[in-house]
């Protein structure tokens, strides 16, 4: 039977070799997708969708069917399998991480991920930081420094509910500050405050019933018994000031 298979598994690639067709490539992937998918089923805990992994195992195969030489006298599946690893760790590696932690970092909290589970449910207990440490090979200060890495891996929404939180409808993001325009406005405020001392009082005047009653031009000169041309004036020659007065201190 074994013998059979490598016999049809030999002349698969030799017709590929041969003829590098779409239907040739399809039939093989089609052959061996589903020890891709088993590879892929290995990291379903991870927290990645199954079909995300599956489709990279996919691509991990398609690699393996291009680069594979049935020449070599080696089984197509013993270059498949750590060809199809490979991409899904680098995966994991390159395009899951929330925040950019160091690769080799990266790699430890990955096997540390991996270790706690095995641990977990062959001592039915939350393994030590010194039975981790013993597990993945690395002394206990690199798997610490692993599993606060390995919060970078994914980010928090900042939608979601917030972990024991009485007010119902709370999420992460009400518990962030916000900007609070109102320091902006006082200092704005203690500018404009110092600015007009250097105008005298009815160039303030004249200033206040345009921008803060909002009067028109025609109205302050009736208020104030002046024309509408010389309210006019005031005005462009206040700003002015105002204007270089604030120039020459910034």
């Amino acid at each position: 039977m074994e013998t059979t298979i490598r016999n049809e598994e030999r002349l698969l690639f030799e017709r590929l070799r041969a003829d590098r067709s779409a239907e040739n490539r399809e039939r093989a992937f089609r052959r061996y997708l589903p020890l891709a998918r088993s590879l892929a089923a290995r990291y379903r805990s991870s927290g990645e969708p199954l079909d995300d992994l599956q489709q990279v195992a996919g691509i991990g195969l398609l690699n393996a069917i291009d680069r594979f030489d049935p020449a070599r006298g080696t089984a197509f599946s013993s270059f498949a399998v750590p060809t199809i690893l490979g991409e899904l760790k680098r995966h994991f590696r390159d395009r899951t991480w929330s925040v950019r932690v160091p690769r080799d970092l990266q790699e430890l909290a990955l096997k540390v991920d991996r270790a706690v589970g095995e641990l977990n449910r062959s001592m039915r207990r939350a393994p030590s930081v010194a039975e981790i440490a013993q597990a993945v090979g690395a002394n206990e200060e690199q798997v610490l420094e692993a599993l606060e890495a390995g919060a970078a891996y994914r980010a928090s929404s900042l939608h979601a509910p917030r972990a024991g939180d009485d007010e119902a409808g709370e999420t992460v993001g009400d518990a962030l500050g916000d900007d609070d325009v109102g320091f902006g406005l006082a200092e704005d405020r203690a500018t404009l405050s110092r600015l007009l001392r250097t105008i005298g009082p009815r160039e303030r005047e004249v200033l206040r019933l345009r921008f803060v009653e909002d009067l028109t031009q025609a109205e302050i000169g009736e208020r104030i018994g002046v024309s509408q041309m010389q309210i006019s004036r005031i005005i462009r020659q206040s700003l002015a000031r105002l204007r270089s007065v604030a120039d020459s201190e910034g």
